[in-house]
């Protein structure tokens, strides 16, 4: 018997359509798949630069900051040794004993000096007791030494004090926080109890401070200079614009270090500046504008305007006139609708060009190198001295990671409060 053909209703097609529904979701699912595995390895490389060139040596210099290893890895006896010494009274024999081998141990492996010299980085003096200590060792030991800590008390007296067997105990361990202690002005003392570093060494606090003045000082004037010129630019013409824009840019196309070199003909006692102000009778003496505070702020102002002027040109000329047309015709003033409407929409540039001009202030170095002299030096100074010159890898990237800090808790807290999310328009 043949069954009737029956024909599809519509309650056939909503019974098949969430089989077709699902077939095309996943075929979409599996585009977006392939359209995010391109994309990934479209950003992969530039991954790659960030992650090798970028995350690696910040990594590195953490590493650096903490890293102590000294004695652990060239005296591990007498790191072991000194962890267990209590510091109430000097060590027993046995200390000495080990302290002593070590230190002859050393001076076969020619290894003293380098001992020395790290140690000398963190504790002032100890490179030359310890090579005191080492020949004085040697000769005695030709004839046997029966007794450590009275030849070792013997030879450099130093070594009856409770205070040297502090700081050797202080940098036993492989892992400490001697270098951020030494970045913050501070130091353990005979103790083990952290406390302020005499007043001849406490420098760079104070200089981390300064800089970060500086930097806001010179992001402010900055403003006050970009402002004004971008504004003019943005309201002029294409052709007109472009062409003073070229004078803007002008400062990109010559080096960092010619610029530089510049100010200082500039303003030295017998510069341009100078030479200037006198004959037209407004000075008697040459003003000290080089080698301090003044020549560093003056110089970096002018190398950094321009990261301030393209950010605020590049908003400004994306502003809506219809605003200003709409406050005019409402009755408003030129400088009312300014700070009502047209200053709020320039905002963004002002924090894009801000942040930047801050951001490489506060890491400038050939500038204050070359015009700031003793009283101009910033931060970024003193972790190049550290890197080039003493050597002191540690405290530099202690002093480095200090910043680094500083300035994402400064840009999390502007970003909190002033960013760019929280402009509106007043």
């Amino acid at each position: 018997m043949n069954r009737p053909v029956m024909s599809e209703g519509p309650a056939d097609r909503l019974f098949v359509q969430p089989k077709v529904g699902q077939s095309i979701k996943e075929s979409l699912d599996k585009a977006e798949r392939r359209n995010k595995f391109k994309s990934v390895l479209l950003v992969l490389p530039l991954l790659a630069f960030i992650a090798v060139f970028f995350l690696m040596p910040i990594g590195d210099m953490l590493m650096r900051s903490v890293q102590n290893g000294t004695l652990a890895d060239y005296m591990p006896n007498s790191a072991v040794e000194l962890k267990h010494w209590e510091r109430q009274a000097l060590p027993e024999e046995k200390t000495f004993a080990v302290l002593g081998n070590d230190i002859l141990a050393l001076l076969k492996s020619q290894n003293l000096d380098r001992v020395g010299t790290d140690l000398n980085r963190v504790q002032s003096g100890m490179k030359l007791l310890l090579n005191k200590t080492a020949r004085g060792l040697e000769k005695q030991s030709q004839a046997g030494i029966t007794e450590f800590k009275p030849l070792m008390i013997s030879i450099d007296k130093r070594w009856g004090e409770t205070a040297t067997w502090s700081q050797l105990k202080v940098m036993a361990p492989s892992i400490s926080a001697v270098h951020y202690l030494a970045a913050l002005d501070r130091q353990y003392d005979d103790n083990g109890d952290i406390v302020q570093q005499p007043e001849s060494r406490q420098i760079y606090v104070d200089n981390l401070l300064k800089t970060l003045a500086v930097s806001v000082a010179i992001t402010f004037i900055c403003f006050l200079l970009g402002y004004p010129l971008a504004y003019f630019l943005a309201s002029l013409p294409d052709r007109f614009s472009n062409l003073l824009m070229i004078l803007v840019l002008l400062p990109f196309w010559t080096s960092l270090l010619v610029r530089t070199s510049a100010w200082i003909v500039i303003l030295q006692s017998n510069g341009v500046f100078n030479d200037v102000l006198r004959s037209l009778g407004i000075i008697n003496q040459p003003l000290d504008l080089m080698y301090n505070l003044y020549g560093t702020i003056i110089a970096m102002t002018h190398i950094l305007l321009p990261f301030m002027v393209l950010p605020l040109y590049s908003v400004m000329r994306g502003v809506d006139q219809t605003y200003i047309r709409a406050a005019h015709s409402m009755g408003a003033s030129s400088m009312r609708t300014f700070f009502k409407i047209y200053f709020p929409l320039s905002l963004p540039g002002v924090s894009a060009g801000g942040i930047l001009v801050f951001i490489l202030a506060v890491g400038y170095y050939i500038t204050p190198a070359l015009v700031g002299g003793r009283t101009g030096q910033m931060i970024s100074n003193f972790i190049a001295y550290h890197m080039q010159t003493s050597l002191n890898w540690g405290l530099a990237s202690a002093i480095a990671s200090l910043l680094l800090v500083v300035v994402l808790l400064m840009y999390w807290v502007y970003d909190r409060f002033v960013g760019i999310t929280n402009m509106k328009l007043g």
